[in-house]
């Protein structure tokens, strides 16, 4: 038998072994034989090298680690899910499914799922072959961990034999660690002298992080996948119809090596639906991995596709969240946190209890008003929960149980961290500090600054921010970059190496884009899509700074909140100050020539919203074709939409356009649009 003709055949009886070890979990040859396999196919293409290919079984873990992750852009937006935790809530989601597909739609199904407690990411397979894969990130913009990715022996490297029109798709999925793996690793770092993870999904997002794909290969992560995006859904519609409902994708997943959960089950009403989910809810410990509840899915795609999305989260699916785990311990005391904005926010301090796989000893009290309606006092035993099985918080209080020296918490007049006068706020129960200067004010500052959605300053944690700040080192973020290896050396538990790498951090941090410099700022009420859009928009730092609140009102997404709040952000003459500083340590401050699309082309400005069911492209492609010409897609009609594209069956952001005054127009015209062609909507 020739080398390349053997290499074949071991890589098909490995990846035969893989599908039977890692996802059917019912392997039929001994480590030892597996071992063997994997060192002759080794052997021969060391031997052979020209036969080495990427999809190979002994590819599956890199070489050197990574500097950083690029950055991948999610050609469909991987939305997040509406949550819901009654029942009733379902059966609301089900009546207005049943109102947006309209009364002659056919019969809905559902497919129910397990939410498995994980790590969502996408895998890219290109000709059947794994070329990519990423974290979900902002649902937008996700990180490159393909290296990681790889390394998780249930996905496989290249998919068997599949129809053309489905060789080029998106999978997605969640990566999970089981319990039982997550214990086991925490006893070997516990043993190892590092801090252990919090719960497995804590693992298994901290393991996709590391930038060396040779220690992920260490963590037995696993995968279920739970979706197939396909490139040309037209073709794949002709081609292959069963491919129209989402159980029957599950299935060819499955089929194709892809590991799908096996409690999946399609019914034909939302009862049966809810029933099912009643019944993981009580069996959810059984499992070997953590749930959080279960996720309810429209079947057929047509129909999703009719649904389309809001902003946030797709119409066609909805998750039941399961009941929040309770547990009782007592608050022992009631201390302040100020925030980065000011806000001062009460947290208990409790005895800690362990609840929901994790141990418990914080919890936010959110303000005084809700200390106040439920009457919480330190020495009371309180409820604790977990919304969401998360974030713990104070649900009540155990009164047969109160101390008779208890006394009601009352709000100090004066900052806890800096003594100056706290303000309330007529518009919003908050309690702010409104000195700028308040440390504990700065170090939130520089610590959101610092952080990986913003200027990525890797080294730069509590610990040594509040050195910086005792020291005098820093007074605002624009500090950070006259800070020098000497001074950064002489800190604590600071050596020669660290202080090199956070030097090296800080400088990478001025190249940034603008879109995280602003976002990094902390401007009020402005998260990372806003940011987005202002930096598209405005293009440098110095045009965001001059705009009126009323030239920022005219970008989409931008209200009169987040609009006021940016000007009063740059009205602070301190705030002015951190800029010049930007400036002089040549942070970059603009918006490079020939990216961000909404200030480029000649459908730069417009906003469109795409409404039915298009017949000759499908909605990504609109979108992408609109995005491509400078133009912006949205899901919501307002006085701010320049055009409505109407499709057949259009739901009832037809009729606001109408009311509104928009022009609509129908595929036809939209495709002259696009050409440049239609004389009739060009120039408005």
């Amino acid at each position: 038998m020739s080398p390349a003709r053997r290499i074949a055949q071991l890589r098909e009886e490995i990846r035969t072994h893989d599908h039977r070890y890692f996802v059917l979990d019912h392997p039929i040859i001994s480590d030892a034989e597996y071992d063997r396999l994997m060192r002759e196919l080794q052997e021969l293409e060391v031997a052979h090298p020209e036969l080495v290919t990427p999809d190979s079984p002994t590819q599956r873990v890199g070489g050197a680690p990574l500097s950083s992750f690029p950055v991948v852009t999610h050609p469909v937006p991987m939305l997040s899910i509406s949550n819901t935790y009654a029942a009733e809530e379902v059966v609301e989601f089900d009546r207005r499914v049943h109102e947006w597909v309209g009364p002659d739609a056919p019969p809905i199904q559902y497919v129910v799922e397990l939410k498995i407690d994980g790590v969502a990411v996408s895998l890219r397979y290109q000709e059947g072959v794994f070329i990519q894969g990423a974290t979900r990130g902002d649902g937008e913009h996700g990180d490159d961990i393909t290296a990681n990715l790889r390394t998780i022996r249930s996905i496989p490297l290249r998919l068997p034999a599949v129809h053309p029109a489905l060789r080029n798709v998106e999978v997605r999925g969640e990566v999970y660690l089981p319990r039982a793996s997550f214990e086991a690793l925490n006893r070997l770092r516990a043993e190892q002298g590092e801090s252990l993870f919090v719960n497995p999904r804590n693992a298994a997002a901290g393991s996709l992080k590391l930038l060396d794909s040779r220690l992920v290969a260490q963590r037995p992560l696993r995968l279920f996948v739970y979706s197939l995006l396909c490139d040309d859904e037209a073709a794949v519609e002709a081609a292959v119809p069963e491919m129209d409902s989402h159980y029957h994708r599950l299935q060819w997943l499955n089929e194709h090596g892809l590991p799908v959960n096996p409690h999946v089950r399609r019914v034909g009403s939302i009862h049966a639906a809810l029933d099912y989910c009643d019944d993981w809810q009580a069996r959810r410990a059984d499992l070997p991995y953590d749930i959080d509840g279960m996720v309810i899915k429209v079947d057929p795609i047509r129909q999703q596709q009719r649904l389309g999305a809001t902003l946030k989260s797709p119409r066609w699916v909805v998750a039941y969240k399961f009941a929040a785990q309770q547990a009782a311990t007592r608050l022992k005391e009631i201390q302040l946190q100020v925030g980065r904005t000011g806000v001062v926010t009460p947290v208990a301090i409790l005895e800690p209890i362990f609840l929901a796989g994790t141990t418990v000893s914080r919890a936010t009290l959110h303000n005084e008003e809700e200390i106040r309606r439920k009457d919480i006092r330190a020495g009371d035993t309180v409820y604790i929960e977990k919304g969401g099985d998360v974030i713990p918080k104070v649900v009540g209080v155990d009164l047969s149980r109160r101390p008779s020296d208890s006394v009601p918490f009352v709000m100090p007049s004066a900052c806890p961290v800096c003594g100056s006068p706290l303000v309330r706020s007529e518009e919003e129960v908050a309690v702010r500090c409104e000195n700028l200067s308040c440390p504990a004010q700065v170090q939130a500052r520089i610590e959101h600054f610092a952080g990986r959605n913003a200027m990525e300053i890797d080294g730069l944690g509590p610990a040594i921010t509040e050195q910086l700040l005792r020291q005098g080192m820093v007074t605002d973020v624009g500090d950070l970059y006259t800070l020098t290896h000497e001074q950064l050396a002489a800190l604590e538990r600071m050596g020669e190496k660290s202080a090199e790498n956070l030097i090296t951090a800080i400088t990478a941090s001025k190249t940034r884009s603008l879109d995280r410099l602003i976002f990094g700022l902390g401007i009020h009420h402005v998260g990372e899509r806003a940011a987005r859009q202002l930096a598209e928009h405005c293009r440098t730092v110095e045009a965001l700074r001059a705009a009126s609140k009323e030239a920022l009102e005219t970008i989409p997404e931008i209200g009169p909140t987040i609009a006021e709040s940016v000007v009063t952000f740059f009205q602070n003459a301190r705030n002015r100050e951190v800029i010049d500083k930007f400036r002089r340590a040549g942070v970059t401050m603009e918006l490079p020539e020939g990216t961000g699309g909404s200030a480029l082309g000649p459908l730069a400005g417009k906003t469109f919203v795409l409404t039915g069911v298009l017949a000759r492209f499908t909605r990504e492609d609109a979108a992408a074709r609109i995005e491509a010409l400078g133009g912006r897609v949205t899901s919501t009609v307002s006085a701010k939409t320049s055009y409505v594209i109407a499709g057949s069956s259009p739901g009832s952001k037809l009729e606001r356009a109408r009311q509104l005054g928009i022009p609509v127009l129908d595929e036809e015209e939209f495709e002259e649009l696009i050409r440049g062609q239609g004389s009739g909507v060009r120039g408005q």
